[in-house]
This record gives structure tokens, sequence and C-alpha cells, in this order.
């Protein structure tokens, strides 16, 4: 069967333009660094501080683009564990009762009371790559990762849209169980049988 690409998603953060511009100023725009794999999405050269309820800072956070209707801030469980951050796993844009933060930037600072997630696993998929395999938006399924500590991961959600390319994403702690990186890839199972 066709492979998947994996994309290991380091922490990051997404912006409204009510936000972006109270961080970094009036009229403000993102710039540019380098597009990601989904059409559209792409790496901002800006970065923010963001700072945990407990007062643990986590410098540095990237920007993605472009911005959003509501921001969010997406780590894995590890910064979550070091930060002491409230973060449920959840689907992107879905931040409601999520953890709260203060975001940091050059110009001014801004409190969300709500929004820290960490990012659930998930295989974005094209219409026609939704059909070659199989899936509908929102099923479940599992991916199997070869390499030096290969494993299945489960619980790995299906999006479908005509505005997605073929990816899956994993965050940082997945990706240094399994010891994969961003451009490996992954065959994706629907299902296996647990002999007991």
């Amino acid at each position: 069967m066709k492979k998947i690409p994996i994309g290991v998603s380091g922490r990051h953060a997404h912006l409204s333009q009510e936000h972006l511009e109270i961080l970094f100023g009036p009229g403000y725009e993102l710039t540019v660094m380098k597009d990601l794999s989904q059409p559209g999405q792409y790496a901002a050269e800006e970065k923010i501080d963001v700072i945990s309820p407990a007062g643990k800072l986590q410098a540095g956070v990237r920007i993605l683009g472009p911005v959003r209707k509501a921001s969010q801030v997406e780590i894995s469980r590890s910064d979550a564990i070091r930060g002491k951050f409230v973060a449920p796993v959840r689907s992107s844009g879905d931040v409601k009762g999520s953890g709260a933060c203060t975001l940091v930037g050059p110009k001014g600072q801004v409190e969300l009371t709500e929004g820290v997630i960490v990012a659930d696993r998930h295989i974005h998929f094209s219409l026609t790559d939704a059909s070659e395999f199989n899936v509908k938006d929102g099923d479940v399924v599992s991916i199997k990762i070869d390499g030096t500590k290969p494993g299945i991961l489960e619980n790995v959600l299906c999006r479908v849209s005509d505005k997605f390319a073929l990816d899956c994403h994993i965050d940082t702690d997945d990706g240094a169980a399994f010891e994969v990186q961003t451009g490996d890839s992954v065959t994706l199972v629907k299902k296996y049988q647990i002999i007991e």
C-alpha cells in the first residue's frame, strides 16, 4: 500500500489578527520563513514567549501562519509537564476548556484563558487520497512505523478536505519515542489483531 509521509510538529502558536497586532504592533503581518506541507500554511519568522499560569517560561515559540479566528498554542506533553501547563489532547481549533497561558511579544502581551493543547495525532487526506485509502473525515485509524524503534501508533484521526495534502502529523514526543523525523513515511493500519 502507498506510504504516508510524516511530519513531526514542534511546539508552535497560531494567532488571531487581533492578538498578532497586540503582540507585534498595529497592522503587523507575519513574515513567511518556509512553506509547510499543507497548502497555504507556513512557518513564520516571528516567535513569541509563552508563560504558564505557574510562571514557567517557554521561550521562542514559533508562529505558524496565516492568522486564524482564534489563538492557540500547541505543545507536547513533555512541554506541559516541564512548564506546568494544563494542555488536554485536542484537535487543532478545539480549545474550549483547554489550558491558559500568557503570550508575550515585542510590543505587548495577551492573556489566553484557554487555547493551550497537545495536538492529537492526525492524517491530512485530499479527497483523492481519502478515496485511495478508503477513509472518510473523522475516521480513527492506526499507523505502522518502521525503523530502529518500530511500532504501531493508535488513535490517529483522519481529516479529509479538498484543501489538504497527504501528511501524517505527530508531536515531538511521539517522534522521539519511535525515532522518526519529518520526511519519513508510515503505513496506514485499519485493523490488527492482538493475540492473547
